[in-house]
């Protein structure tokens, strides 16, 4: 008997020192951020005490780069959605070998980019005199004077769908493959074309992997600096150079924090319906 108890306590410790270090990282990186920020946030640097007024001069101050946040991050939210639907149906239900070979290699590459390295990219590429502008003006379809620029919400949201269509793109695509073929040949047998096939039979089964790759998405892009500072040099913007600029320029590490606040909200409504979808298929016989 005393050997089984101090099997199990050797089990309890040898368990708890693997799950220390994460749980030793969540803490550092995220639970403590997160705590003097909201903190932060509510207290009164000068009076001391709590307070709503970082809050009230956040939405004063910035209620339009809010609203302009939640549209730019849904949009693309939005489009990732379509296009790594188009892609893993193609994937999973094209005929033509080549073109499946060279989509499996070309749609990738966006993976191993960072968002910096990304945003400098799509400003060479989208500018007015950019990669893209010549390549339409020595096509003959515009003339130089004809040209504009996409560097504003525009860019942005073109940087977020190239750089996280692949990932979303590479989740679905993995569930799709891993369906049971039988039913896709049953009904192409039945004269079903691919769209039909992807909307009425493929979809339904891979709902939860779109659901969860597109939320992972959302929250990324929603903590992106680099991309709405580098591409979008004009107002409205984002949250997050909104409190880059209060901490650089005022010290205002309250506003920020607000602002930061703010955003965990928008973030906590999709990680509540991340959650709540977790909770309802664990549930599920």
């Amino acid at each position: 008997m005393m050997t089984l108890h101090r099997s199990l306590r050797d089990e309890r410790v040898w368990s708890f020192a693997l799950v220390a270090p994460a749980l030793l990282t969540v803490g550092l990186l995220f639970i403590y951020p997160l705590g003097f920020s909201a903190v932060s946030a509510f207290s009164a640097e000068e009076e001391g005490g709590w307070t709503f007024a970082n809050f009230i001069k956040a939405f004063d101050l910035y209620s339009n780069d809010i609203l302009f946040t939640v549209v730019i991050v849904s949009l693309s939210t939005v489009l990732i959605g379509v296009f790594a639907i188009a892609i893993g149906g193609y994937l999973t239900l094209g005929e033509n070998l080549y073109a499946v070979a060279i989509l499996k290699w070309l749609y990738r590459w966006p993976l191993f980019i960072p968002f910096i390295v990304a945003a400098q990219l799509m400003r060479t590429f989208l500018a007015k005199n950019g990669l893209m502008n010549n390549l339409i003006v020595g096509s003959g379809l515009l003339e130089p004077l004809q040209t504009q620029s996409f560097l504003d919400w525009r860019g942005i949201v073109i940087t977020f769908v190239w750089k996280q269509t692949p990932f979303v793109a590479l989740l679905v695509a993995g569930a799709m493959a891993s369906l049971d073929r039988s039913m896709i040949e049953s009904a192409r047998n039945l004269g079903a074309g691919r769209l039909r096939i992807l909307i009425e039979i493929i979809l339904p089964q891979v709902r939860p992997t779109i659901v969860v790759a597109l939320i992972l998405s959302f929250v990324v892009m929603m903590s992106v600096l680099s991309v709405p500072i580098m591409i979008n040099a004009q107002t409205p913007t984002m949250l997050t150079v909104d409190m880059a600029f209060r901490i650089n320029a005022y010290g205002d590490y309250g506003v920020a924090n607000a602002l930061g606040f703010i955003s965990y909200l928008m973030t906590g409504v999709v990680a509540w319906i991340y959650l709540r979808h977790g909770v309802r298929q664990g549930g599920s016989p």
